[in-house]
């Protein structure tokens, strides 16, 4: 089609862009968010390879030492508490779920399995990224702008092994043990809320207890938070070592972002390995 100007000459309207145009418009906004993740993932893999391998470096024992009374002795308390509170709400819920089928003895192997297969090691990883896994960010992201870990480099230091290592290696000791106490503990709250306030027979609980939990649950929640401690610390400390490379904020704020998306993302990585774990325990 053509248009008339004034003075009598044709005038071409513009030819309509291809197809091809359109699609790349719409699907590279997408394409560049799928390559950065790859990108992101295959260096936090490579970031977590190294940190291992100079877990066995001279001179990190009192390190790992240092970071284990960081990461796991002080979340004791919330990990207890929180434990405790699980529990009782659980025996609370399946109580009343069981006595309308007469099962009411069978409260202890559901609160028990329940807790040591999914909820202990899950909720476990979940209050340590919110304790220590956030700190852990903010504290790398830190000397980053501050510029400590350049100086690491200009002395000669390696600082992922002075840094990022004790801390891989501490969470790996603490997270199966701060499990194995949210588990006793949330088996103690389902004791109370079960066999203390609502009459269930103590010994019936014990027993139900003892007989249903086998070797293989405990060693599989044993396993998903030996994975969360891999995957939260890899996150925090891969988001605080590169908090100068966000493109979409600098300094302070660099890192306060930082640290959010490393919890969101240890909170999320956590369910989704749940589930890939847990379907090849099973």
């Amino acid at each position: 089609m053509t248009q008339m100007t004034t003075n009598g000459s044709e005038l071409s309207s513009p030819a309509h862009p291809p197809p091809e145009a359109f699609v790349n418009r719409l699907f590279d906004p997408f394409g560049r968010r799928v390559m950065r993740v790859v990108d992101n993932l295959g260096a936090a893999a490579i970031f977590l390879a190294k940190a291992l391998v100079l877990i066995f470096g001279r001179k990190q024992f009192p390190a790992i030492v240092q970071q284990v009374n960081i990461i796991g002795a002080r979340t004791v308390n919330i990990v207890a508490l929180v434990g405790l509170f699980t529990g009782m709400v659980m025996g609370l819920q399946l109580y009343y779920t069981l006595v309308q089928y007469g099962s009411a003895g069978v409260l202890g192997s559901a609160v028990a399995l329940s807790i040591i297969r999914e909820l202990g090691p899950v909720l476990t990883a979940i209050m340590i990224t919110a304790r220590a896994g956030s700190a852990m960010t903010a504290e790398i992201g830190i000397q980053r702008n501050s510029e400590q870990i350049d100086a690491l480099f200009t002395m000669r230091i390696d600082p992922v092994g002075y840094l990022i290592s004790p801390k891989i290696a501490a969470a790996i000791v603490s997270f199966p043990i701060l499990t194995a106490l949210f588990d006793l503990i949330g088996i103690l709250g389902g004791y109370i809320s079960g066999v203390v306030l609502m009459g269930v027979n103590e010994g019936a609980y014990f027993y139900r207890v003892q007989n249903s939990v086998d070797i293989a649950d405990i060693n599989g929640g044993f396993i998903k938070s030996l994975v969360f401690a891999l995957i939260v610390s890899t996150i925090c400390c891969y988001q605080g070592y590169f908090t100068h490379m966000r493109e979409d904020s600098y300094g302070a704020r660099s890192v306060s972002r930082s640290t959010t998306s490393a919890v969101v993302l240890c909170c999320v990585s956590i369910l989704v390995a749940d589930y890939i774990v847990t379907s090849f325990l099973l």
